[in-house]
């Protein structure tokens, strides 16, 4: 019998992308959305690839209620993936409310469920805005954690002692924590990528969309930052390479490789890249023009972060395979079929 793996979030552009890996990788998934910054017909993506659709069921997991109504209806989980959360850095700053009450309460209602319903393992999306602006880069998981810049960012941190501190207090309980840099990329069958609704507030969909003539073009917020071309630096994976450490992640804990009840890894490719390499990137991986222009500095927007991800690699046994181009390609590919099924 398959071991049943829910999602929470999975209709969106990470847990989508992790839905197949872990189906290709022989799991039953349950993908749980309230379907607030994704589409059902992701469903039909997933299912396009692997064969399987995911069983679904629409829900907002920040709802005490539904979410002891939907584990009532699933007792049999496995382990939990949650990705369930608000995450503009810039909507953040702006909504600070919206984003403590959904991303804290949505873990906290999976938390007491996973201890009422003895669901022993739990692996979060958190994030490298916890580490603010580190003092030393590249950063390390012993790399001391900072005030965050945004609320998003902020989430994310307290998320993490939420974990730490629960699962200190039930030892039944395991958590991994997976610190993610800059997913970009989409599946190269482009049945799946990033698909925010309303104007995107990441980079690369933005990119896309301008390339595509659906934006005017595409604003870098800062060319005065202390960094070789003054463009912000990040470290950008392959969304697929991300997809797969979860699934690595979630086998760790289901074989009790884990050596702590809660671990936490850096998930990014080691290597950092600016915002106008990106740009000169997919001029050169898609033959295609980017119009853009330098615009002021955006807030909670950190000067330049990238990994070390040594540990993850070594401990999980995982580390990212796919090269830049081919990631920015894949981004393209995916906002061409976008297109090509708009105008069907």
């Amino acid at each position: 019998m398959k071991k049943q793996i829910l999602v929470a979030g999975g209709a969106g552009y990470i847990g989508s992308h992790t839905a197949v890996e872990l189906q290709n990788s022989g799991f039953e998934v349950i993908v749980a959305d309230n379907l607030s910054n994704s589409k059902i017909e992701v469903l039909d993506g997933i299912e396009a690839i692997t064969g399987i659709r995911p069983i679904f069921e629409k829900i907002d997991l920040s709802k005490e209620d539904e979410t002891a109504e939907f584990f009532k209806k699933y007792p049999n989980l496995s382990a939990i993936i949650h990705f369930a959360a608000n995450k503009a850095v810039g909507e953040s700053v702006a909504k600070p409310l919206m984003y403590y009450r959904n991303n804290l309460n949505s873990l906290m209602n999976i938390l007491e469920a996973m201890k009422e319903h003895n669901i022993p393992n739990l692996v979060f999306s958190s994030s490298c805005t916890i580490y603010g602006q580190p003092d030393k880069l590249p950063v390390t998981e012993s790399t001391p954690r900072k005030e965050a810049e945004s609320p998003y960012g902020n989430t994310k941190s307290i998320s993490e002692d939420i974990i730490r501190d629960t699962v200190k207090a039930h030892p039944n309980l395991k958590g991994i924590a997976l610190r993610y840099f800059n997913p970009i990329g989409a599946h190269p069958s482009s049945k799946i990528g990033e698909l925010p609704l309303g104007v995107p507030n990441n980079l690369i969909p933005f990119l896309t969309q301008t390339v595509a003539g659906i934006r005017p073009e595409l604003s870098v917020f800062g060319n005065d930052y202390n960094t070789p071309d003054g463009s912000c630096i990040r470290d950008y994976i392959n969304v697929v390479d991300l997809a797969k450490a979860h699934v690595i992640a979630i086998e760790r804990l289901l074989q009790d490789k884990n050596d702590s009840n809660y671990e936490y890894f850096n998930v990014g490719t080691g290597e950092g890249v600016s915002v106008l390499e990106i740009i000169e990137g997919f001029e050169r991986a898609t033959g295609e023009k980017v119009p853009h222009k330098i615009v002021e500095r955006r807030p909670g927007d950190v000067e330049q972060i990238y990994a070390d991800t040594s540990f993850a690699n070594k401990t999980l046994g995982w580390k990212s395979e796919s090269t830049l181009d081919d990631t920015l390609l894949s981004a393209w590919n995916w906002q061409v079929s976008i297109l090509a099924q708009e105008e069907k």
